[in-house]
C-alpha cells in the first residue's frame, strides 16, 4: 500500500458543519482507501490525514462525496516515501 498525507483546509465558516457531518455520515471513504490516522491543527482551520491506498483515484471519489455537501474547503494531498 501507498502513503498518503492529506491536508484539509477548510472555508471559512465550515469546520463545525463539515465536524457535524462526519459525525452523522462518518469519512465518506470509497472501499479501498484506507485511513490511518488524523491531526487538527490548534486554532486554525485545517486538519491532517494519514492515508492509504494502492488506487489514487480513490481520492477523487473520496473528494466527491465531500463536494456534495457545499464549498467546505480542499484537499492538497502527498504521497509519502518509505
Amino acid at each position: 500500500m501507498i502513503r498518503y498525507m492529506v491536508v484539509e483546509r477548510f472555508s471559512p465558516g465550515w469546520k463545525e458543519k463539515v465536524y457535524e457531518h462526519f459525525e452523522k455520515y462518518g469519512r465518506l471513504l470509497p472501499e479501498g482507501l484506507e485511513y490511518l490516522g488524523s491531526w487538527r491543527v490548534k486554532e486554525q482551520d485545517m486538519c491532517f490525514q494519514l492515508m492509504q491506498t494502492n488506487d489514487f483515484s480513490l481520492f477523487e471519489v473520496w473528494q466527491k462525496n465531500w463536494d456534495a455537501i457545499g464549498p467546505w474547503g480542499n484537499f492538497e494531498i502527498f504521497e509519502l516515501e518509505n
